[in-house]
């Protein structure tokens, strides 16, 4: 038997199978308040319950103790610093084919390519604390492909609890001739601050490791001179400062 939104063991759409929707606005409708622990391997269109319910948590598949570390994230034991390691689309609709993958050459796919509203993006988390970010500095503007980039920021507990903080830097290349994704994750860093405290993050880059392209001619990565934004964010779309650098041959 067939049954709607699954083939062969496989999912046809990320929405939420009709029966979990039911059961969901049946438990809204009481007037009870409610919060939406979503369990599962991958991305879930979540629409309804992002406009009608007060609170989502992303458990994925948490194990035998799960139920006791949700406990915890809910009653406020423990600040939770998770972070998608997946975009969150808004439908099905939003997913290019992926029996075409190859064709399609990722376009459409992930935040590397994807070019629409992501419901959550990759890299998105919440805290029960603020963070603010400041003093980007970098080592240099000006390098060669095989020279090394330092680059510095200031991460502040700005809250009312310690809590967890995963600082991530993105690339992206401003004047490339040649297909190029978007943006690319090329550094990240979890980091403990107690509220009220600061601390510096450093990353170190080479553009022919971070900021290069596979050269089939040449059968090798190689790196187009130009310009590269320096993005440093709380996730790839909540992006809070950025630089730029100038790669020359």
């Amino acid at each position: 038997m067939r049954i709607d939104g699954f083939a062969g063991g496989d999912r046809t759409k990320i929405e939420l199978p009709d029966i979990q929707m039911a059961t969901l606005k049946a438990m809204q409708a009481t007037g009870t308040p409610v919060v939406f622990v979503l369990m599962s391997g991958s991305a879930v269109a979540t629409n309804w319950a992002d406009q009608n319910i007060p609170a989502i948590l992303a458990a994925w598949y948490p194990g035998q103790r799960g139920g006791d570390a949700v406990a915890d994230v809910l009653f406020g034991d423990t600040n939770p610093a998770g972070r998608l390691p997946v975009t969150f689309y808004t439908s099905t609709e939003e997913l290019p084919d992926f029996r075409d993958y190859r064709l399609s050459a990722g376009k459409g796919r992930t935040y590397r390519y994807y070019s629409g509203e992501p419901a959550y993006p990759f890299g998105h988390g919440l805290s029960y604390t603020t963070f603010a970010y400041s003093d980007l500095t970098m080592s240099r503007k000006r390098l060669k492909a095989h020279d090394t980039l330092t680059v510095s920021v200031t991460v502040a507990n700005t809250g009312t609890r310690d809590g967890e903080e995963v600082v991530q830097l993105y690339v992206r290349d401003v004047t490339s001739s040649i297909p190029m994704p978007i943006k690319q994750l090329r550094g990240f860093e979890r980091i403990t601050l107690a509220k009220g405290e600061s601390k510096s993050v450093t990353f170190t880059l080479k553009p022919i490791e971070d900021m290069c392209y596979y050269n089939a001619m040449l059968q090798g990565y190689a790196v187009e001179p130009g310009e590269f934004e320096i993005q440093i964010g709380a996730s790839s779309r909540d992006i809070r400062l950025k630089e730029t650098v100038t790669v020359v041959q």
